[in-house]
């Protein structure tokens, strides 16, 4: 079940539009476990160093960069969503403008 998880995790997240977020927990509810956002956290950033998953696009739900330290700098996370033109609210991001939330 870990194993089928974690490939519904890392295809989900590649669908991810540009210039969009998500959360963890939408994540996890799609994959047919709502109560596992951690566990979403848990598979991305043990699939960091793959560079076609864009983990930069998950927030948490209040918009908070949480997953910054598993980048190679702790700007990195921000820096990339800003490339994408998601626009932030001191460090939030802005959810009402950038949310995206996947389909069951």
């Amino acid at each position: 079940m870990k194993f089928e998880f974690e490939k519904k995790v890392l295809e989900l997240v590649q669908t991810i539009p540009y210039g969009k977020v998500t959360t963890y927990g939408a994540i996890a509810k799609v994959c047919g476990i709502r109560s596992s956002a951690r566990m979403v956290g848990w598979v991305l950033s043990s699939n960091a160093n793959k560079p076609y998953i864009p983990f930069h696009r998950v927030v948490n739900r209040n918009g908070e960069l949480t997953g910054k330290n598993h980048f190679l700098t702790p700007n990195l996370m921000k820096e990339l969503l800003k490339s994408e033109n998601i626009e932030f609210e001191d460090e939030k991001v802005n959810m009402q403008k950038h949310l995206w939330i996947p389909k069951i």
